[in-house]
This record gives C-alpha cells, structure tokens and sequence, in this order.
C-alpha cells in the first residue's frame, strides 16, 4: 500500500508538471514575487520599489501641463499635446500588454485550479488539507487579479479619455497656429507697403529738394550778376575812399575823445590846487590797482612828515572810510579801492592837511578775467616769501606755497604746512599797509587768532588775484574776507 502510494504520489507529480508547463504562457518569464503568511495571506515583498500606476503618471501630467499652459505659447503648447498624446499611446500600449498579461494569468491560474482540485481527489489525510488550503489560496489570487483588472480597465477608459482630449487640443493648436501665422504674413505684408511708401515719399522729397536748390542756385547766381552791375555802375574807387576817410574820421573822434579825457583830469586837478593853495602835499603815483601812492610835497621843500600822524581814507560821495592800519607815507591800493577815491590826513605842527586821488582808483587790465579763469579751478597755489610772521620779521627767505581754495588757505614748504585753515569769521586777509616799495607784492594774512604772516608775492598781478580769489571763495562759505576792522563794500554801501 505505501508502495502503490508512493506510486500514485510521483505519477500526479509528473502529470502536473507536464500539464504546467505545456499550456501555461509566462509573458515575464518567471512566477511574481510574492510570499504567503499566517492564515494563507499574501504579502507583497518590501524591497521592491513601488511602481506609480497608469492613474497617477496620468494625472500628474495633466497638472503639469496645466500648470504650464499660460507659460508656453502656442507653437510650444502643440509640441506639448503632441508630446501628452505619445504618451497617452505609449500607455494604451503597455495597458494591452497588462491586459493580455492579465488574461496569460486567469488561464494559467484556472489551470493551476483544476490539477489541485483532481490532486485533492486523489489524496487523502494531511496532503487533502493541503490541497484544500493551495485550492483556497489560488482563489484568493484570482479575486485580486480580478480587483486589478477593474482598476486597469478604469485606467484604460480615462487613458482614452485623455487621448481624445490631447487629440482636440492639439487640433485647436494647429488652427490657432495658422490664425497667428496669417495674421503675421498679413502685417508682414502691411509693413512692406508702409516701407515701401514712405520710400516712394522721401525719393519724391529728394528730387523735389534737389530742383529746389538748383532753382535758389540760379536765383543766388542773377542776384550776383545783378550786384556786381550796379557796384560797375556806382564807380567802386569811390566807396573805396568814402571807406578810407570814415576810418581817419574815427581815428580822429578817438584820439580827441583820449585828449578831451586827459584835459578833464588835468581841469580837475587844477580846480583842486586852486582850492587848496594851502595845501603843501599831494599824491604822486598811478592811480590804478597794483601800484603805490606816495605822500610828495607840491611845490619847493617841505618838512619831514615820516614821524607825524598819516592816515589813509577810502571816500565815496560823502562817505568816509577808514583803512586801518594805513599810517605811512605810502599806500598801496588793494581790490576794495577799486572804483573808490583815496584821501590821506596828515596832521603836522597842529595843522591838518589833507591829499586825494584825482580820479576813482581803477582796476588792472586782464585781471578779472585772470581771476575767473583761476575760479574754475579747486586750488590755486601762488609761490611767496614769508617776510613776517606774528609781527617779527623773518630771516629765512625760502620759498614757500600759498594754496587758496575753495574750503580753505594753506601754506606750506617742501613737505610741511605751516597753516592750513578754513574760511571763518577770524580770519583776515588784506593788502600790506605800508612796507616800502614792495608793498603792491605784498598781502596781510591772519589764518586765526595768534597766527598771522605778511607774504611777499612773485608780481602785483598775482598779489591782487590772490586776495580777489580768496575773498571770493570765502563770500560762497557766507564769510566776509578783509582786512582788520574793515567793511566790506556791501556794508559800506548800506551804511
């Protein structure tokens, strides 16, 4: 009996595997992975990564393509329906194959049914419960086949529903394309004849200009002709010494209205000696910015007035200015003098004389227009002598540099700064008061309280430009730049 068992048992063995693997076609080649647990269930294996289905793939490029639509332009917008709708084709493709997998599966399963239900029928005892439980298993796994197969038939229908939707669009993209496409070839063809047009118009302008040129040209040309018959006529030679005699006639005007000039002073000056008989002094010197007035006596000798009591004045009309500092018999106008009368007093033995300039103090020619052009720049630097320095005088006489800018003053030699200081209200700047003959050279500067110098310039001109400069950078910081105890015009003008 064992042995008639053992029979049957190897007999079945052979006649299922035969029945397998006769009918049964593998579309992947090898069983699926699965493992069976407690009470007969299937567990899917961990390691395996988890593929996205037909639904999911579907679904997300919907939105990325939604997502996407305002983004792209038309011509994009079709490559990408076309794209969807490979795709959607590429995934119907891989859903027949599923589907025909799925049915290679059915068969194979109701095969695998059938040899357990005949080997149940040939066994018996423990081998008959386990025939049932494989029996029970394989329905188990034809009811999920069964669930997936509803699943891929749902995903199946949306794939085409996709499909026909990608297909319409990609139509409305190909009619939008060709709307855009005319409509462009249409404004194409717009421009073209605007270009066109405007060219027609200005070869038009051109030839138009051009025949109204040669006919200014002719006219030009008669008009020519027609001047250079009536100056024939009017005998030339003759406008020609017209011409000549208004020229000496000019000549003349002006050297009488020099000499008219010069006899007007001199009237002047003689109406003031007749005025002033008693006065013995008198002024001698150019009376003009750069040079020195000097304290002379009019007629014959007269006394030593070195050690009397001088004092120098600007006047204008009525007004009476004092210049401090001005005590000695010679003076040297500066920038504030300009346009102005000088007047010095002398008192002598209890006698007062007085001196005044015969005409206003004028300016030096070119040197405003020297001053403007120094203005344009930042800093201007003058080479000095420092002859003073805190009222003593000073044996080096080396040269140093006078920086007068637009923020402040400096000066320096070589590479050390004996003063550097910004415009403020104690500073002070003004001609040399006195000093000899180099006075017109020279400037007083008091960079601020408890330092002040007396510097020696290269010319009067520079001198002078130096003080105009600087008390014109100091007027754009709101400081009035002067001498000691002065008032500057404007003041002066007010009082």
């Amino acid at each position: 009996m064992t042995r008639v068992t053992r029979d049957f048992g190897d007999s079945m063995q052979k006649e299922a595997i035969h029945l397998v693997s006769s009918d049964v076609n593998f579309v992947s080649g090898r069983f699926p992975d699965y493992q069976i647990g407690a009470n007969n269930i299937i567990i899917e294996p961990e390691d395996n990564p988890r593929v996205p289905s037909l639904k999911e793939i579907v679904a997300k490029e919907t939105a990325q393509l939604l997502e996407q639509q305002k983004r792209l332009s038309v011509r994009d917008l079709a490559d990408k329906f076309e794209k969807g709708l490979s795709a959607a084709v590429k995934l119907s493709d891989e859903s027949k194959w599923r589907e025909v997998a799925s049915l290679d599966r059915h068969v194979l399963l109701k095969k695998l049914r059938d040899v357990l239900d005949q080997l149940r029928g040939r066994v018996a005892g423990r081998n008959k419960d386990d025939a049932d439980e494989a029996i029970s298993m394989v329905e188990a796994l034809a009811v999920q086949l069964t669930q997936r197969e509803g699943e891929l038939f749902h995903e199946k229908a949306e794939v085409k529903k996709l499909a026909t939707f990608l297909k319409q669009a990609i139509e409305d993209a190909k009619k939008v394309i060709e709307e855009e496409r005319a409509f462009a070839h249409a404004e194409i063809e717009r421009a073209r004849t605007a270009v066109q047009r405007v060219e027609e118009a200005l070869q038009e302008q051109e030839q138009m200009s051009r025949s109204v040129e040669k006919q200014e040209l002719e006219e030009l040309k008669k008009e020519i002709r027609e001047a250079r018959r009536i100056k024939m006529l009017h005998q030339p030679s003759r406008v020609m010494d017209m011409e000549h005699e208004l020229q000496g006639l000019r000549m003349q005007i002006a050297e009488k209205s020099v000499h008219c000039i010069q006899l007007k002073k001199e009237l002047a000056v003689m109406k003031k000696l007749e005025e002033n008989k008693s006065n013995l002094y008198e002024l001698e010197g150019s009376e003009s910015l750069g040079s020195c007035l000097r304290i002379v006596a009019r007629t014959g000798p007269a006394p030593d007035i070195s050690n009397c009591f001088i004092q120098w004045y600007r006047t204008e009309g009525s007004k009476k200015e004092l210049i401090s500092g001005a005590t000695k018999t010679l003076y040297a106008p500066e920038p504030f003098d300009v346009g102005r009368f000088l007047q010095v007093e002398i008192v002598l033995n209890d006698e007062r004389f007085m001196a005044t300039t015969t005409s206003l103090i004028e300016p030096a020619a070119g040197l405003g227009s020297y001053v403007e052009a120094l203005a344009r720049r930042p800093e201007t630097e003058f080479n000095v002598v420092v002859t003073q320095m805190n009222g003593h005088d000073s044996l080096s006489r080396s040269i140093h540099v006078f920086h007068v800018g637009k923020m402040r003053i400096k000066l320096r030699k070589g590479w050390s700064t004996k003063a550097k200081e910004s415009y403020c209200a104690s500073m002070q700047l003004c001609g040399v008061r006195g000093g000899g003959n180099a006075a017109a050279q020279s400037i007083f500067w008091q960079a601020k309280k408890g330092l002040s110098f007396i510097l020696a310039f290269e010319s009067e001109r520079e001198r002078n430009a130096a003080i105009m400069l600087a008390r014109r950078f100091a007027f754009d910081c709101n400081i009035i730049l002067a001498g000691p105890y002065d008032r500057p015009p404007t003041e002066t003008s007010q009082n």
